[in-house]
């Protein structure tokens, strides 16, 4: 299964914040949309970091009372890790993984193309193994 697959269920659907943005603004986003992560993007489109809840608890805890002044910049992941819509769901899985980060952007060239979490490639990954199970059960009882 290939993470194209994915964003086919899931949609492509990605919801962005501006670098000048505050803190509060993207948890207002975050919670509006009941979503655990942000692109930050400006107004061409041209991607610049992601922001997620981990990034926001760290600075609740550092300066919760300056969240409305802080904008996303200072506080975003710069050194995004992200996905191809042609890779394996399983390599998207490693990569979650080995880098600790549970949304990933799937770019297409220069474009973005979604984003999809750890859990929707849980999802793929049981969706895929029922199937297959399926499949045998269905091939063993045929003999």
């Amino acid at each position: 299964m290939k993470v194209r697959d994915v964003l086919k269920v899931k949609g492509a659907q990605v919801y962005s914040i501006g670098p000048d943005q505050t803190v509060l603004d993207a948890v207002a986003i975050l919670m509006q949309h009941r979503i655990g992560a942000l692109l930050v993007r400006d107004g061409t489109g041209t991607v610049f970091g992601i922001i997620s809840e981990r990034d926001i608890l760290g600075e609740c805890l550092r300066r919760s009372a300056d969240l409305g002044r802080i904008p996303v910049r200072e506080i975003m992941t710069k050194d995004l890790v992200v996905c191809v819509p042609d890779d394996d769901v399983d390599y998207a899985m490693g990569i979650v993984t080995k880098n600790r980060v549970r949304h990933l952007p799937i770019m297409d060239g220069d474009r973005v193309a979604g984003l999809i979490s750890i859990g929707d490639l849980v999802k793929a990954g049981l969706e895929e193994a029922e199937y297959e199970n399926r499949y045998l059960k269905e091939y063993i009882q045929s003999r």
